[in-house]
């Protein structure tokens, strides 16, 4: 798992990988984000990263395995992963906006208080994943396997969740605006909650 350093400029703030500072103040964020771009793309397997605050642009992390990974609010904009393996990283209060997730294998992943726009996670695997009190808006989870996963407290709009397997999935408490649940097994996941007898 990463390591946990905190900013050495004493805001409290977790540092980044191959930096003593956070990305607040970094002298310069957007240099120590590219280098730490082209780690992830040298390298087929990233383990014990921190990405946490940076921002990416027009980045392909596809097919890469992530092990253990921290990329706890950062930003993404037009990356892709797909074809990638994760397993235990984090997305928490990240944004993401027009990237491509579509046909990987992510499995114990936190997307918690993100911020999901124009996104593709189309036939990916998607099991056990905490997408609590994230807002998911304009974006495709089509053809996944979301077994287990939670979307408590979500936010989703116009949004497809189509031939999907929901098996155990919680929807408990989303709000849900234009979202299509088409030849999914809605009937398996968990929309409401019973009423305690």
């Amino acid at each position: 798992m990463f390591n946990q350093n905190f900013c050495a400029a004493g805001c409290g703030r977790p540092a980044f990988t191959g930096s003593a500072l956070c990305a607040v103040h970094s002298a310069d964020p957007g240099a120590d984000a590219m280098k730490l771009s082209e780690l992830i793309i040298r390298q087929r397997v990233i383990k014990d990263i921190s990405l946490q605050g940076l921002h990416f642009e027009d980045m392909d992390f596809s097919c890469r395995k992530f092990f253990g990974c921290n990329f706890s609010g950062a930003v993404f904009t037009r990356c892709l992963f797909t074809g990638s393996l994760m397993r235990l990283t984090f997305f928490d209060f990240s944004a993401l906006s027009c990237c491509d997730f579509s046909n990987g294998d992510f499995q114990f992943l936190s997307f918690a208080g993100a911020s999901i726009h124009d996104c593709s996670f189309e036939g990916s695997e998607l099991v056990n994943i905490n997408f609590g009190g994230t807002v998911i808006s304009d974006s495709t989870f089509s053809k996944t396997n979301m077994g287990n996963s939670r979307l408590i407290y979500a936010d989703i709009t116009h949004s497809d969740f189509i031939d999907c397997n929901l098996k155990r999935a919680d929807f408990t408490k989303t709000k849900r605006e234009e979202v299509s649940f088409k030849s999914s097994n809605t009937a398996e996941a968990l929309f409401e909650m019973e009423a305690l007898k």
